[in-house]
């Protein structure tokens, strides 16, 4: 059975609702918050908790913070005005199963619509991408289309995507032109190479045997010095011995003739198991080096994953940091819808640089988006880390930021926090000292009213 959540906090003013609710010892995330016009649900195993909400309020626009143990909801209302209640009293069994269900319906149209509006704004991408290309393409036959008559413009026209078709073949044709070219190109180089390995294993294997050849001349002219005897081991070597036999000087030549030739040289090849890192098995790290595999392979999927929208782009497009320099421009000139789609696409390039998030964070600021700059200047904090000399000009940045967005939204104690964090960094800096003071004024005088 699950556990539900009565304790709950909430106030409102004429155009929003603001609803705390704690969750604790549980971690919360965006797919555990389901909400419609009317209906608000979080389900956490084993917490539970359901709101058929007094009146309707825009779930298109409404947000929710999740942090520290508490799920912070602003809920914004269709209607302007005071609600009596946050949830609708004194319903019957049948009118909320009714509104659960129709929730649950909303929802489910609300997505399918949402993938038909992608499906159709993905085609019409295409289709204007493709335009675009013709235009370049058959500038001339445009100038024509200036001067023929109307039915000539609309027979042609009919004809259009007979053209197109056309222009596409051709544009495949010369595409697999290239890739056989290429194709050979390589072809031809590897054939290179292998003759120029196989002239190397000739030269060593001649040097090889110049060596060996070397070594028995060596060897034939030492055993030749050896053979020849001194007077005096002449003199004792002729001296007849008793016995049946005799030692005769002859015999240590025929020794030395009857030794084996060397041995022929050779080649042994070794083959290795072949291995993504350069060190050697025995002095490698498993366990880290799997990791890092699974790290680069799951970035590889994470960009493959939006390969199809992004294959439109230019190669400078495909850039974040050309697509930040361009944000900062947009910025700088005002236009800062345009600097939040710039960021949007460099962060989907490359997640982990916090100025990323920073910049995008003070242009939300700008669009009133406090949400958002919240969610931003907490990003950039996360990365922001270890707190190292270089990056106190950021961190300050980001805690103004982040301050600066909660208070807008009237909590002006997590506002002072950030504010008394960046004066640690940065305790010089008269502005923000000015601006917590501010803070805790208003502070001050909203518990003297309370």
């Amino acid at each position: 059975m699950p556990v539900w959540l009565r304790e709950h906090s909430w106030r409102q003013s004429g155009s929003a609702v603001f609803l705390s609710l704690p969750v604790p010892g549980v971690r919360v995330t965006a797919a555990n918050i389901f909400c419609t016009d009317r209906y608000l649900k979080v389900s956490v195993p084993p917490f539970l908790f359901e709101a058929i909400l007094y009146a309707p309020i825009d779930d298109t626009n409404s947000t929710a913070k999740i942090g520290n143990g508490i799920v912070f909801f602003t809920l914004y209302k269709k209607e302007v005005g005071m609600w009596d209640s946050l949830t609708l009293e004194n319903a019957s069994k049948e009118t909320l199963q009714y509104l659960r269900e129709n929730a649950v319906r909303k929802a489910h149209e609300k997505a399918k619509e949402e993938t038909e509006a992608k499906k159709v704004t993905k085609q019409e991408h295409k289709k204007y991408a493709l335009e675009a290309t013709m235009k370049n393409k058959e500038g001339m036959r445009t100038a024509y289309f200036c001067v023929v008559s109307q039915n000539d413009l609309w027979r042609q026209q009919e004809n259009l995507p007979k053209l197109e078709e056309a222009e596409r073949k051709r544009i495949e044709e010369l595409k697999e032109q290239e890739r056989q070219k290429v194709t050979k190109e390589l072809e031809l180089w590897e054939d290179q190479q292998k003759y120029v390995e196989n002239q190397k294993k000739v030269q060593k294997e001649g040097q090889l045997h110049e060596e060996v050849g070397q070594l028995k001349e060596k060897k034939k002219e030492k055993n030749n010095k050896t053979s020849i005897p001194s007077e005096e081991t002449l003199k004792t070597r002729l001296k007849p011995t008793k016995g049946s036999g005799s030692y005769s000087m002859f015999s240590e030549n025929l020794k030395e003739e009857q030794l084996p030739a060397p041995r022929s040289s050779g080649t042994i090849k070794i083959n290795f198991t072949s291995r993504v890192f350069p060190t050697a098995l025995r002095e490698s790290r498993v366990a880290e080096e799997e990791e890092w595999l699974h790290k680069q392979a799951e970035a590889r999927r994470i960009i493959s994953a939006d390969l199809s929208e992004l294959e439109d782009l230019k190669e400078e497009e495909k850039n974040p940091d050309w697509l930040k320099d361009k944000g900062n421009k947009m910025f700088a000139t005002g236009n800062y819808l345009a600097a939040v789609n710039a960021y949007n696409l460099a962060v989907r390039l490359n997640n982990k640089r916090p100025l990323l998030y920073l910049n995008r964070a003070a242009c939300h600021l700008k669009l009133r988006n406090l949400h958002k700059a919240i969610e931003d200047s907490s990003k950039a904090l996360e990365l922001l880390t270890p707190p190292v000399p270089d990056n106190e000009n950021a961190r300050v940045k980001a805690y103004v930021r982040r301050g600066t967005a909660f208070c807008q939204l009237e909590l002006y104690a997590e506002g002072l926090q950030d504010y008394e964090a960046a004066l640690k960094i940065d305790p010089k800096n008269k502005t923000i000292e000015k601006d917590a003071e501010k803070i805790r004024h208003i502070i001050q005088g909203t518990m003297q009213n309370s």
